[in-house]
């Protein structure tokens, strides 16, 4: 919970300091491939420790917790404009 509550915020804060309107669709293509980076990494870590079914499980779980948190980042940023829009008319 902690996690996406900090994705959230700093989307939020990212999406208000940064002028214009955000690349959301940049955003997510590079959270996807953060995500298959982190995975693979955590992947063979857990490979070495536990064999090939953790490598599996760890690769996949990994990779869905980073696209999950950029989305939520992503929502931050979405709010964190119209926040930026409203409060500098």
């Amino acid at each position: 919970m902690i996690l996406e509550l900090l994705a959230f915020i700093i989307g939020l804060v990212y999406g208000y300091v940064k002028p214009g309107k955000e690349k959301r669709w940049e955003l997510f293509k590079k959270g996807i491939m953060y995500g298959i980076i982190l995975g693979i990494i955590f992947g063979i870590i857990g490979f070495f420790v536990g064999g090939p079914l953790l490598f599996a499980a760890t690769t996949i779980g990994m990779f869905i917790e980073v696209v999950f948190l950029v989305i939520i980042f992503i929502a931050g940023t979405f709010i964190g404009d119209l926040l930026e829009v409203a409060i500098k008319k």
